[in-house]
């Protein structure tokens, strides 16, 4: 076994929040002796099966500042490069058949402060607004996808007219669109690039290797495999960024960390239907699924226990977005109802049924994609990737119980959108820096406030989209 350098900051995996990590440090901290420790490229796991949204509300305040504080260091990326990482602000538009979804209105305002509005005075300007059945509306819809020029907050949707002026394309059911304005779509492999171009260009460096091994420190030594060849390097700091291996890592440190796995699956294909507008923002339906089958399909279904619960009642979240902008012609659709942890694997669980399941429920909300059921275009991909979570949902950023150590972690389905506000509260407690006021909400600690975690337990707090 032969010695590698030594190293300031270790931080384990490549993807989105480990570059972000040694991102922060170099940039805000001048932290440069970094090294990321991944076995294959970055971004080349789930960071490379990501959506690309972003969104800045989330229903509870503590994320929603996180989220928000993410959206202002991708502003600045995209301000800083000429908008090399392809930012656009279209919103999102969660959508339900439920007229005046008082729970939902509620949680706009528990997410954004009592209030619901900006600043003071004369000046103060609402981030939620109602535009209702019979009332003058101000509502503006997503007609550019300019990120510099779109309006902030919500406009809530309950008038069914405008509903079918504005989303004519929508299923004509649809009662209420809670339309989240400071959202929209990245790339999210651009966002990377330019992060590691900036990494090396201050010092750090990136190492392929598998971890097989940490020695607590500090100073750490870390035990890599490359081949049959195996090296340590010694680091006076680590990160445990390591994606959907945050809990394995963990574990060689003999930390036990509140941390699941969860394999979701997205579909993408050329609309050659031209059956979602290409203005459409990202769209999900918020509505639990009844699927519609034949008799002789039920008859099927219902004789195999592995396909049987597709007959019954499925969550809600099914999502679609047009991909490529105004002059594309392909299309994205995702539908998160898998819930059953499963450890990550080299061979990814795919599930062939899943284009069809996705297919037919998307098409409830919007009819035009009802062609595609089972005739999807050629040239279709079919992926998946697994997102690490906590039973609320909720990151774990910070230090570790081993002295040394931090991590930034279990950032399920929101890492791309979050990554750059991950990056900098783990950069500032690595660096012992200033924290942001939502800091320890964010670490472990949150564990200790009972009164915090009885609140998180409400699945309307999770923000699972």
């Amino acid at each position: 076994m032969t010695k590698d350098p030594s190293t300031d900051v270790a931080i384990i995996g490549a993807g989105s929040i480990g570059l972000a990590v040694a991102y922060a440090l170099a940039v805000d901290h001048g932290v440069t002796r970094t090294v990321l420790i991944d076995p294959g490229d970055p971004m080349a796991l789930t960071s490379a099966q990501s959506g690309e949204n972003y969104r800045n509300w989330w229903p509870h305040p503590v994320m929603t500042a996180f989220t928000d504080h993410a959206t202002d260091l991708l502003e600045a990326v995209a301000r800083a490069t000429g908008n090399r990482i392809n930012m656009t602000r279209r919103g999102y538009a969660l959508v339900t058949r439920r007229t005046n979804p008082a729970d939902l209105i509620d949680q706009l305002h528990q997410g954004y402060g009592e209030s619901g509005s900006e600043g003071g005075g004369e000046a103060s300007t609402s981030r939620i607004r109602l535009h209702e059945r019979g009332t003058p509306s101000s509502y503006t819809p997503a007609t550019s996808s300019d990120w510099e020029t779109a309006p902030d907050g919500v406009d809530v949707l309950l008038d069914p007219a405008l509903i079918r002026t504005h989303f004519p394309s929508l299923a004509p059911d649809a009662a209420t669109i809670l339309h989240i304005r400071r959202a929209g779509d990245i790339s999210g492999q651009q966002l990377g690039q330019f992060m590691l171009e900036t990494i090396r260009a201050a010092g750090g460096r990136l190492h392929r290797a598998y971890l097989v091994g940490i020695e607590a420190g500090p100073p750490f030594t870390l035990t890599l495999q490359t081949g049959e060849a195996r090296t340590t390097l010694r680091a006076d700091r680590v990160v445990n960024a390591a994606g959907p291996f945050f809990k394995p890592v963990a574990d060689m440190l003999g930390e036990a960390l509140p941390v699941t796995c969860v394999f979701q699956q997205k579909i993408a294909f050329e609309d050659r239907e031209r059956a979602l507008p290409r203005t459409l923002p990202f769209t999900i339906d918020l509505d639990p699924q009844q699927l519609a089958w034949t008799e002789e399909e039920r008859e099927t279904l219902a004789s195999d226990p592995a396909t049987a619960p597709l007959l019954r009642p499925m969550a809600g979240g099914v999502h679609r977005r047009p991909e490529g902008g105004e002059a594309g012609r392909w299309v994205k659709l995702g539908w998160a109802y898998n819930t059953e942890a499963s450890d990550p694997t080299d061979d990814a669980p795919i599930d062939p049924n899943f284009p069809d399941l996705v297919l037919r429920a998307a098409s409830r909300l919007s009819p035009a994609l009802q062609p595609y059921v089972g005739r999807l275009p050629r040239g279709a991909r079919h992926y998946g990737g697994y997102y690490a979570m906590t039973p609320e949902n909720w990151p774990l950023i910070g230090p570790m119980a081993t002295p040394g150590a931090f991590m930034a972690g279990a950032l399920s389905g929101f890492g791309t959108m979050a990554a750059t506000a991950a990056g900098a509260l783990c950069a500032a407690w690595v660096a012992g820096g200033p924290l942001p006021e939502y800091a320890a909400k964010l670490s472990l600690t949150r564990y200790a406030d009972a009164a915090l975690m009885a609140g998180l337990r409400d699945d309307a707090n999770k923000g699972v989209l």
